[in-house]
């Protein structure tokens, strides 16, 4: 092996004369440099808008639902708690109750979404606290009225600050004033904070509460809807959702993690990942072609030495290793400055934001990048495959070469 090596790297590294089949060998470590950059970069910036993505849904999502299916059947929760506890890994656990409602002041009217939570974890399930920017995140029931706190966006719709009261009707209510001809039931409630979670759909339509009043404007008496957890570590989510299918009966209840609240989001941003790669990795393919043009012609110029060491004892399977070595050479070089230069370029936009944005629009002050090891893996394993792939064909063809031919006139 160490002769065929030392083969390889002379006329890889041969500085005799500048032609046409160096050209092409230039142009071919260029385009899988260029190829492998790209590639990094842009897989880099898709990671990079996940995460922002992720980190702005879970800021008020929980990280696991269970939701009861049935109001005939669920589960008390002293037990329920008792089954959580079994699988661990959870930090916080809050009963909950949701719905649509009509809020009303001065004439201002929106339908939003309330979610009744309980009031002493709450604050460390949806992160109302970290999120709150006006007032506080405090859902103190024991006042003389009850407390909410709502989105920035919802608030300025209906014009309302901390201290406001809003008036807050459900669709419970409606429902039996229509049946009873008479008013519906009307709960008024005190702004006590207003939250920022960057998420426009929480912020423009979302308001929190603690668990009783919402249990009582939204019908429930003393039922829940279900149950919301927080885990210590979020990746976690996928294997204690299933740890816990296993020990709960799924016909009284159903397990949704973050992911599965916007499995569609998340879908279509994994297939524009996928197409992104494709694409771009036609970059590579095209400089792998000339990796494979580069090595006939080579095999070609060099034909009169491939006889000379056919006829000097060299067999077939080190004429064919000679040419491999040169091609994987190629891909070597071309592959690790393009992964470098794809790491400069993405270290330098986390340290220098090289690339900004406008804040007002996108929230974020620079394009997100986020540097993950399974994608360098990734490529450059993929550009060093399609390197070796192209070597092959070029490497047989210098095997059936006669060396008698090939020096029959020296």
């Amino acid at each position: 092996m160490k002769f065929e090596n030392y083969i390889a790297k002379r006329y890889f590294l041969s500085k005799n004369r500048v032609n046409f089949i160096t050209i092409i060998s230039f142009i071919s470590i260029l385009g899988i440099t260029i190829g492998v950059a790209a590639l990094i970069i842009v897989l880099s910036v898709f990671n990079g808008f996940s995460s922002l993505v992720t980190s702005y849904l879970i800021s008020i999502d929980p990280h696991i639902r269970i939701e009861n299916i049935s109001p005939e059947k669920s589960y008390n929760e002293k037990d329920l708690m008792s089954k959580v506890n079994q699988v661990g890994k959870v930090t916080s656990f809050s009963p909950y109750v949701s719905g649509k409602v009509l809020a009303f002041r001065k004439g201002l009217t929106e339908v939003v979404n309330i979610k009744g939570i309980d009031e002493n974890t709450g604050n460390k399930l949806y992160n109302l606290r970290e999120n709150t920017i006006y007032g506080t995140s405090s859902l103190n029931s024991n006042e003389e009225l009850p407390r909410i706190v709502l989105g920035l966006r919802l608030a300025d719709k209906l014009e309302v600050i901390t201290g406001d009261t809003l008036t807050l009707i459900s669709a419970a209510g409606v429902e039996d004033a229509l049946m009873q001809f008479s008013l519906p039931n009307s709960y008024n409630f005190i702004v006590e904070g207003i939250f920022n979670s960057n998420n426009n759909e929480y912020d423009a339509s979302y308001m929190f509460t603690s668990l009783k009043p919402a249990q009582s404007l939204l019908g429930y008496n003393n039922r829940v809807q279900g149950y919301e957890l927080k885990l210590d570590n979020i990746e976690q989510s996928e294997d204690v959702k299933e740890e816990l299918k296993s020990i709960l009966d799924t016909k009284i209840v159903s397990v949704k993690t973050w992911y599965d609240f916007h499995k569609d989001l998340y879908s279509v941003m994994q297939i524009e990942k996928w197409a992104a790669y494709i694409i771009l990795s036609f970059i590579i393919a095209i400089a792998v072609f000339n990796v494979l043009g580069s090595l006939t012609m080579s095999i070609h110029e060099k034909k009169r030495d491939i006889g000379i060491l056919r006829s000097m004892g060299a067999n077939e399977k080190s004429i064919m290793r000679i040419f491999l070595l040169k091609g994987i050479y190629l891909g070597i070089i071309g592959t690790f400055s393009g992964a470098l230069i794809g790491l400069i370029v993405i270290v330098l936009q986390l340290k220098t934001k090289f690339y900004p944005l406008d804040p007002t629009q996108y929230k974020i002050d620079a394009l997100p990048v986020e540097l993950r090891l399974t994608d360098f893996i990734f490529v450059i394993a993929a550009s060093m495959i399609l390197t070796f792939l192209a070597s092959i064909y070029p490497a047989k063809k210098a095997v059936k070469i006669n060396p008698l031919d090939a020096i029959k006139w020296e």
